[in-house]
């Protein structure tokens, strides 16, 4: 379990790592903006005592150590309690989310994430170089930077899946392509695991829109409002590569049914060639005594005729009709 310190003013920053939160705390700088990230939820005795420190109520410090939390926005007297599910940078590939949990005071804010590595590197090369406005905001606006941050995540996803289906369509046409279906449920089951990160963050987002608090300056609505907007369109992204993806089914059957009739046709052609074929040769292998044909010098020959002028007419036959 690991911590990080960045903090900053309009005049300058700071960034500072420590192992445990005594030396965390040496590190403070109450003058300005301080943001704390906390690597790790294992350490239940070092999140209790940073949550004793900013007088975190034991109920929240219970909700961010239990990562099956839907994300949420929550008002407590000191602080605002904040979940969302983040793409772990490490585990990109597997598209695995993990929770971040986002406590904002007056001038701090804490975010606690389930695994080490995420997506803030970009936002802490703003802090440190100066970039945009962020330092000449209040803490309010570095939460909302932070979910951000997390949303622009999903978008990386959804590009990524939608190349993805995009390659699908091509080889929904293949007929021996084997590996398709296996492929298509991994697809299918990211984009159910991003609807259900989606879903309930429009509702969160809603609610802090809204929320009279002194924690939320006015200044920040317009940017929780876009945040929002941005959520809307990730939530249509997923409906609409949903239904990409439900086309791109539609095609593979269709194709596997093209593929199974031309089959079922071949054997049903081969099969009536040989009905009449096959009665013939019944006739002559009743093995009664007393059958002329049998008698005959050139009647096997004969046989062998009329099963060949069947076959090859009724071939011919099948050709004009466009069967075959």
């Amino acid at each position: 379990m690991r911590f990080s310190l960045i903090g900053y003013d309009p005049v300058g920053a700071w960034q500072k790592s420590a192992e445990t939160v005594e030396e965390l705390l040496s590190y403070r700088n109450p003058a300005g903006i301080t943001w704390i990230n906390v690597d790790g939820i294992e350490d239940a005795a070092a999140i209790n005592t940073l949550s004793e420190l900013y007088r975190i109520h034991p109920l929240t410090v219970e909700d961010i150590r239990d990562v099956g939390q839907r994300p949420k926005v929550e008002e407590f007297e000191d602080y605002l309690f904040i979940t969302f599910k983040a793409v772990n940078r490490a585990c990109d590939e597997e598209h695995r989310f993990e929770q971040i949990s986002i406590i904002l005071t007056e001038n701090t804010v804490i975010t606690f994430q389930e695994f080490p590595g995420d997506s803030f590197d970009p936002l802490r090369r703003r802090i440190m170089s100066n970039a945009g406005k962020i330092r000449r905001m209040s803490a309010d606006y570095l939460a909302y930077a932070i979910m951000d941050s997390i949303v622009d995540g999903y978008y990386l996803i959804l590009d990524d899946l939608t190349g993805t289906i995009d390659e699908f369509e091509e080889r929904a046409l293949d007929e021996n392509d084997e590996s398709l279906m296996p492929d298509f449920q991994k697809v299918k089951q990211s984009l159910i695991r991003v609807k259900r990160v989606v879903s309930p963050l429009r509702e969160s987002l809603a609610v802090l829109m809204h929320l009279e608090s002194p924690l939320i300056k006015p200044e920040l609505k317009p940017f929780l409002k876009d945040l929002h907007d941005n959520v809307m369109q990730t939530a249509e992204t997923v409906e609409n590569c949903r239904e990409l993806l439900a086309g791109v089914m539609e095609i593979n059957l269709a194709t596997m049914s093209t593929r199974m009739n031309k089959v079922m046709k071949m054997l049903t052609i081969i099969s009536t060639i040989f009905i009449p074929l096959t009665f013939i040769a019944g006739v002559y292998g009743m093995n009664f005594r007393f059958m002329p044909e049998l008698e005959w010098r050139y009647a096997y020959f004969i046989v062998w005729g009329v099963m060949a002028a069947i076959a090859i007419g009724m071939v011919i036959f099948f050709k004009r009709r466009q069967w075959l």
